[in-house]
């Protein structure tokens, strides 16, 4: 009978690497401080995160959600730009507890790989932290999975959950939209973070390359770059805006475009009317429709077409919320009106 020879196992013969997460921890330990609130009781590392809700509030509530960067990620992997990814993160969390009227408090990030480079890693939570600072939420705590078999060797994912807080009384439901009131729309910064599937798409299909040159926000860019502009992040420009402007309703607009993102915040028997021709589609967005051979229809609900968010105030409240918003340099245009539905209408229209 032949002699075996075992060898003893461990974890990192099983691909993952303990010390690098241990590496990671204190790696971005700075990033979280810099997005420090008040609230928040502890240091990253623990079992658990903690924070307070903030002082002042009467009635408080919590608002919570969930959210991703989708195959946006894959670009960002092809091109090995993961610095602002993680902002895109955040603002696809963030901009959605917006719509509620909530100020954003904390937020935790889910990163997966098959293995943990953590140069990549550091780089991608630096970006989430940029994001945590622009909205004005403290990034508390994560998750860091190392799945040797489930990714590729460059794939990872990215996942965000953050919590935010609103006076009872101050809801933002929508419910008091009423006919006559106007719709004002705010400029996204590119693609944002949805539709990159249709991107890729064409991109593959048409054999596009992603250094093709091409006009990004006024300024010579190439494809790969322009499509890797983070997500505009509107938790400023709103909360201030909600200083002195009583917002009837908002929405993000991500997946399904103004198409089917407006009417999650209208009453049922409401319909929106959007007047196309008041602001200008980017280039990029009229590069893919064309290229691709999409049509109107289809872009405008795949993709925001320039606009990023969208609110709806009382008629003689355009002119100040148009002027609020540039004095924070926010691009925005007074894009639509609403009106009562009728049988057979939808609720979003185009003219």
């Amino acid at each position: 009978m032949s002699e075996q020879v075992s060898t003893a196992l461990t974890y990192a013969a099983a691909g993952v690497n303990i010390e690098a997460g241990n590496q990671l921890v204190e790696r971005i330990k700075p990033f979280a401080k810099s997005t420090s609130r008040p609230e928040v009781l502890g240091n990253l590392g623990g079992f658990g995160a903690l924070c307070a809700i903030p002082q002042g509030y009467r009635e408080p509530i919590l608002v919570s959600g969930t959210d991703g960067v989708g195959t946006k990620l894959k670009l960002a992997i092809e091109l090995n730009t993961h610095d602002t990814i993680g902002v895109d993160l955040v603002a696809m969390c963030v901009n959605d507890l917006l719509v509620s009227g909530a100020e954003p408090l904390f937020f935790l990030d889910y990163y997966a790989s098959g293995h943990l480079n953590v140069d990549q890693a550091a780089t991608i939570i630096s970006g989430i932290a940029d994001g945590c600072r622009q909205s004005g939420c403290a990034l508390i705590g994560g998750e860091t999975a190392e799945l040797p078999g489930l990714y590729a060797d460059k794939d990872y994912d990215l996942a965000g959950f953050c919590v935010g807080v609103v006076e009872k009384d101050q809801i933002i439901t929508g419910q008091t939209i009423q006919p006559g009131d106007q719709v004002i729309g705010l400029a996204s910064t590119g693609i944002h973070s949805n539709g990159f599937s249709l991107v890729r798409k064409v991109l593959a299909d048409k054999d596009i390359r992603l250094d093709t040159p091409i006009q990004h926000n006024g300024q010579n860019s190439t494809l790969g770059q322009a499509l890797l502009t983070p997500t505009q992040i509107y938790v400023s420009q709103i909360r201030n805006l909600q200083k002195t402007i009583t917002i009837k309703g908002m929405a993000h607009i991500t997946g399904g475009g103004i198409t089917e993102n407006v009417p999650r915040v209208l009453p049922q028997d409401l319909k929106a009317q959007i007047v196309l021709s008041q602001w200008q589609v980017p280039e990029l967005f009229v590069f893919l429709a064309e290229q691709g051979l999409i049509s109107d229809s289809e872009m405008l609900k795949t993709f925001n077409m320039g606009i990023g968010f969208v609110i709806v105030v009382a008629k003689q409240d355009v002119t100040s919320t148009l002027d609020a918003l540039q004095t924070q340099n926010q691009q925005a245009w007074h894009i639509g009106e609403i009106h009562t539905m009728n049988r057979g209408d939808t609720a979003v229209c185009y003219v």
